[in-house]
């Protein structure tokens, strides 16, 4: 039986902590494989930069240069509608895909909270069904956050949760990385040198605001 994190973010544009952080959390969870799940632009819950292509492409190449053969993107969300796109489907897809398998959602803290406030489709069966590996975000209680809610508390079986509080808490972001694009900063280190090149030949980010 193995162990599959999936890892869903816009990766607009992936970046390196995304990288050190899935390299991290495998190493520390034990998992055997990432999976790399770009988001829905459809959901009007994300407002995206840039075009899928250009995101699938970047996240391709990020992780042809990261060579890491237990690193797969996946583009189950990205050919979805907005209602289709929810995580409770989203995670009955790849149990379904991995029968045999434990299947993860990867999140941060800040998603957890939104989760135990109801903020997101099916949060009870989301929660009472699936098992989570949750990474520290700075100000954020993990414990008292899943104690606090009764959706959390109440759906915890003991095994829902993998809380990842030490040394996890990276707070550089994509968004961080296009208003540097965008006014003339220079993130080269922040991200993979082939995406880095690829943003310039593209004049992605350009726009400022």
């Amino acid at each position: 039986m193995a162990k599959i994190g999936i890892y869903g973010s816009s990766f607009d544009p992936i970046t390196n902590v995304h990288l050190w952080t899935a390299s991290t959390i495998a190493n520390r969870c034990k998992l055997d494989k990432v999976i790399f799940l770009p988001c829905s632009s459809k959901r009007k819950d994300k407002k995206l930069k840039t075009t899928d292509e250009h995101r699938w492409n970047m996240l391709l190449m990020a992780l042809e240069e990261e060579k890491e053969k237990d690193f797969v993107a996946d583009d189950y969300e990205m050919n979805k509608n907005a209602w289709e796109a929810t995580t409770y489907e989203t995670m009955k897809f790849f149990k379904n895909k991995f029968p045999n398998d434990d299947v993860y959602f990867i999140m941060g803290a800040d998603l957890l909270v939104d989760i135990g406030e109801g903020k997101w489709g099916s949060s009870e069966q989301l929660i009472n069904e699936n098992k989570f590996i949750v990474m520290a975000r700075d100000g954020i209680d993990m414990l008292k956050t899943i104690s606090r809610s009764p959706i959390l508390r109440n759906n915890d079986n003991g095994h829902t949760f993998h809380l990842v509080d030490k040394g996890i808490a990276m707070e550089i972001s994509s968004s961080y990385i296009r208003d540097e694009f965008a006014y003339g900063g220079e993130p080269k280190h922040l991200l993979p040198n082939s995406c880095y090149y690829y943003i310039k030949e593209n004049g992605l980010y350009q726009e400022m605001g």
